[in-house]
């Protein structure tokens, strides 16, 4: 997109976090036709939410309520993650399938704990 560019179009996890999310989009349309608007609603809710709290978190100018979207990302990452557990033992997706996602999410993870760490650090200053 031309114009103006948001301070989070510029963060490596929220870069990352939208691209986990096309591709857990993607991995969903594997799940059973009754299953589209329970868990695969639930899932998509909670991976949407990630870069969505990462920008939203960015708008906001205290360290605190910043810190305070990045935990809500956090927490919806993790969501995210134990639901595709969930469909694992419920025979929607492969292991195989997560198992190529979990590196990713790792990475997210640390990210998300390294910049709240970091606004944590600069909050105290």
């Amino acid at each position: 997109m031309d114009g103006i560019v948001y301070s989070f179009e510029n963060l490596k996890v929220w870069q990352e976090a939208k691209y986990l999310v096309v591709d857990v989009y993607k991995l969903l349309d594997s799940f059973p036709k009754f299953e589209k608007f329970a868990l695969c609603d639930q899932i998509r809710r909670a991976i949407v939410s990630v870069p969505s709290n990462i920008a939203e978190g960015s708008g906001r100018f205290s360290n605190k309520e910043q810190n305070h979207y990045l935990e809500i990302a956090y927490g919806s990452l993790m969501e995210t993650y134990n639901q595709l557990l969930i469909a694992i033992e419920l025979s929607y997706i492969t292991k195989e399938s997560v198992k190529t996602l979990k590196p990713r999410i790792d990475s997210i993870a640390k990210m998300l704990n390294g910049l709240r760490q970091s606004k944590l650090k600069s909050s105290t200053k």
